[in-house]
């Protein structure tokens, strides 16, 4: 018997699991249409595993965001555009209404882009030159390679997504560019063909932070265009420009409270005779055999200097329809979320800002970026001092061997106020040492949300394993990238998004989908479900078998301990393989406290769950002890009740196969009534599971006990009509009824005083459904907070370095461009200079500088916005 209950339970739970499994696969709502994604349940092992989830390790780049970048606000020469404005000069929000800027004058403009900002076209058609010359800036200073697929029609590809939405910002308001050359480049100046000799690529790494093109134009001039880190950029500028770079330092912070990834640009006129020196002096330095980088960084940051600043570009890298929604649910539920990502820590901290995941609200947000061991330790130290400043007199932080065994659970912290935290790669492989992990770990914790920036994917798995180390709780890990997998892996339950980026993380991953905004409905709806009802199936489980044992054992002390058994032998193989399978079943498949929308509209109901609040050591012995008085009550009530009662034909009714039949019938009847109690969504299937055992057992029960099965097997049914001769009197029937209230009464009562007394979040929210009657009204939108923060992306273009050198070497074949002007004239080179672009360190060094520029003239235009701009 008990080899039976245990292999009907491994295999309850197996049918259990692939029918929650199979919800995930069928859900509409999961499947993402642009793609023809559907979700998918990779596993049936892990599925109420996700209604206990505590900790979520996020990838950034493809996971909360699309890596589409797009264009969004500039501003030049102390005025931006952008943004949309009405007649009375209110800033409104871009809707679908909003009027989309006409860029039918211009051919080669590309359709898919957007702007609204009506001022910025008009600008460009009046031929303001900051504005024309912020653009062709943009059209130059690039490593981006040009395929005209037929007249008109360009494509673009660009090493980064952001050097393609510049210059595609850049071919929309008039400067196209059209292809180049090793020695070239060739742009359409608003329907104009011109031809720029490329002298030279000063090309991007991570240290110098920018990029420069010196470009020889039509006219015989040498300019040099830069784009980069407004940090860099600003150090680098003429002393005349030191009112513009503080105006445009305030739209870079308002750009920045936005979560925009911004850029600077400037540019020089470079003397010729100077420029001369300069390319001798380069060409003798691209050469050598000793001290080569050291030499190329010099001679840049001799020409990088005294520049002119032109303004800067505000992209935005697009989040994922429903990131910031999606992490605010999560975050309400008490989920903390890490996001582990190879981005730089300005460009990390603003899409952090831009999803929600750091808010303006936050007490306070630390920033780790220790370059030894020592000022991570002590950045660390005062981030926690900062959050538990009762207990950091004296606080010594434990080393593992101190702690106990390995694995011990590190205790979570409660602190006052919401905190956020973010630490680069290089402070956090001092934090994952064995020596500081916990004190990593501890103050991590206490913050509502952690990002860790320029990590490695060894980092992302090692961050996981740690938290899996010392944390009682369920990770989840989630990506869409190769570089992800490891993470994936290490943690207890991995997600794979399919992306851009291949299906190696989908491969490696427990579940699938299209969108991270799914990741809401796979938790808060299917995990919370899967827990509740594998929850209630298992105590329903035991108590069912655990009642039906002990009326065993109380039976004992009155058959003089003879193994004698209560029930009729065919009650007890079919009470768990045929009477109490389908409603068990029924109720774990399709049971739910509340609806969908009601557990969006309520995430605290996932904390029980992360609590393992359903089933625990306590719930398992509520249901042992529930077992124990419903089997005294199942057994003793019958058992007085037949002692002295005789049927109404006059004789006796207290024999052995009697008691034997009401008491299984009591049985049966309690526990289908206390099933009928733990199930809180009614269905027909449920319904006719419960009806259909009950009306399947009294058949059966008066089949076993006919006169036909007598005739035909006389020596294996030989208790001929027993049942109908018991279940024929009244006294039964009380008996029954007295036994079903006795053994529910209690659970009513404890259920009524502590819903009274105690209600939980589940039985507040039940309540509301039920007196709601409808679906529950649309969540309020949250107001978004506009940063005032000085923070400031120094996002310098996510280029990798050596792209420079390769687009002025002669690696790739480039046909020359088909004129489509009748006045345009090639310029033959004037120059035996070849150009070498290379990266280098960054390493100042003061040099010849040319003249000084002019200074710059402030403009007015007054087209579509009534604004009154502040003259420059």
């Amino acid at each position: 018997m008990e080899c039976l209950i245990t292999i009907l339970l491994s295999i309850s739970v197996e049918i259990i699991r692939l029918g929650n499994s199979f919800y995930i696969d069928w859900d509409r709502k999961m499947y993402d249409a642009r793609s023809d994604t559907p979700a998918e349940a990779r596993t049936t092992t892990l599925n109420e595993e996700l209604g206990q989830i505590k900790y979520i390790f996020s990838d950034k780049t493809g996971t909360l965001t699309q890596n589409i970048m797009t264009f969004n606000k500039c501003t030049i020469n102390g005025k931006t555009y952008g943004d949309v404005y009405d007649y009375l000069g209110q800033r409104q929000d871009v809707t679908e209404n909003t009027e989309v800027v006409d860029f039918s004058f211009n051919p080669l403009a590309d359709p898919k882009f957007s702007f609204y900002d009506h001022s910025l076209v008009e600008a460009v058609k009046l031929g303001i030159p900051e504005v024309q010359g912020f653009f062709r800036l943009l059209a130059l200073c690039h490593t981006v390679m040009a395929e005209e697929k037929s007249k008109d029609q360009l494509a673009y590809q660009a090493q980064s997504p952001d050097e393609g939405a510049l210059v595609t910002a850049a071919r929309n308001f008039g400067f196209v560019f059209r292809s180049r050359t090793p020695e070239s480049i060739t742009i359409m100046e608003m329907g104009k063909q011109q031809r720029y000799e490329l002298l030279a690529i000063l090309d991007f790494d991570n240290v110098r932070k920018r990029m420069s093109v010196i470009v020889r134009s039509p006219e015989g001039k040498v300019s040099l265009y830069c784009k980069g880190a407004d940090s860099v950029i600003f150090e680098r500028l003429n002393p005349s420009c030191r009112k513009l770079m503080e105006v445009t330092t305030e739209h870079l912070n308002e750009f920045a409270g936005d979560g925009l990834r911004t850029l600077a640009l400037a540019y020089k006129d470079v003397d010729e005779d100077f420029f001369s020196r300069w390319k001798q002096q380069h060409h003798k330095a691209s050469t050598a055999l000793e001290n080569r980088e050291a030499q190329l960084d010099q001679l840049f940051e001799e020409i990088e200097t005294d520049l002119l600043l032109l303004g800067a570009t505000a992209i935005e890298d697009k989040l994922q329809d429903g990131v910031p929604q999606t992490i605010e649910q999560l975050a309400k539920a008490d989920i903390k979320i890490w996001v582990l990502t190879g981005d730089k820590q300005e460009t990390a901290e603003n899409i952090g800002y831009s999803c929600n995941l750091l808010r303006e609200e936050m007490n306070d947000v630390f920033i780790v970026s220790g370059n030894t061991p020592e000022e991570v330790k002590q950045q660390l130290r005062s981030a926690w001092m900062t959050m538990k400043p009762d207990m950091a007199e004296g606080m010594v932080f434990l080393p593992e061997k101190i702690l106990g065994k390995v694995g011990s659970a590190l205790k979570d912290e409660v602190v006052s106020g919401e905190y956020g935290l973010v630490i680069n790669g290089n402070s956090l492989a001092y934090a994952l040492e064995e020596a500081m992990e916990l004190e990593f770990l501890w103050t991590a914790c206490m913050c509502q949300a952690v990002i860790c920036c320029r990590v490695t994917p060894l980092q992302k798995a090692q961050v996981v394993e740690l938290v899996k180390k010392y944390k009682k709780a369920v990770t989840l890990a989630i990506g869409d990238g190769a570089n992800d997998v490891s993470m994936i892996k290490a943690a207890h339950i991995g997600v794979g998004i399919s992306g851009q980026e291949g299906m190696q993380a989908v491969s490696s991953s427990d579940y699938s989908f299209a969108q991270f905004r799914f990741l809401q409905r796979l938790l808060l709806v299917h995990g919370r479900w899967s827990y509740l009802r594998m929850c209630k199936f298992l105590r329903y489980f035991f108590y069912k078998n655990f009642t039906f044992t002990f009326v065993h054992f109380w039976f004992a002390f009155f058959c003089g301990f003879s193994a004698q058994t209560v029930y009729d032998e065919w009650f007890i193989t079919l009470y768990n393989l045929v009477y109490t399978a389908l409603p068990v079943l029924g109720l774990s498949l399709f049971d739910q406290d509340v609806n969908d929308a009601w557990s969006f509209q309520h995430p605290q109901l996932y904390v029980p769950g992360q609590l393992n609040l359903y089933f625990s050591k306590m719930a398992f012995f509520k249901c042992a002890l529930h077992s124990g008085f419903s089997s005294l009550v199942l057994f003793f009530i019958p058992y007085v009740s037949m002692s002295d009662s005789m049927r109404q034909d006059g004789k006796d009714l207290g024999d052995y196969q009697s008691f034997a039949v009401v008491t299984q019938t009591c049985l049966l009847f309690t526990v289908c009534i206390q099933l009928s109690l733990e199930m809180s969504y009614w269905t027909a299937v449920n319904t006719l599971f419960i009806v259909g055992s009950l009306l399947l057992y009294f058949g059966v029960t008066f089949t076993m006990y006919s006169n036909g099965l007598f005739r035909l097997f006389p020596s294996a049914f030989s208790f001929i009509g027993t049942a109908r001769n018991t279940l024929n009197q009244s006294n039964v029937w009380l008996t029954i009824l007295l036994t079903s209230i006795l053994c529910v009464l209690p659970v009513l009562t404890y259920r009524f005083l502590t819903i009274q007394l105690w209600p939980t979040i589940n039985d507040k929210v039940m309540f509301k459904a039920r007196q709601a009657k409808a679906a529950p009204p649309p969540p309020s939108k949250r107001t978004r907070i506009r940063r005032g923060s000085s923070r400031r992306s120094g996002y310098a273009f996510s280029h990798a370095q050596g792209y420079g050198e390769l687009v002025t070497s002669r690696r790739f074949l480039r046909r020359p461009a088909v004129s489509h002007s009748s006045h345009f004239t090639p310029m033959k080179s004037t120059s035996s200079f070849i150009p070498m672009g290379r990266s280098a360190g960054y390493s100042p060094t003061d040099g010849p500088h040319n003249a000084k520029a002019q200074g710059v003239e402030g403009t007015s235009l007054q087209m579509y916005r009534i604004l009154q701009d502040q003259t420059l």
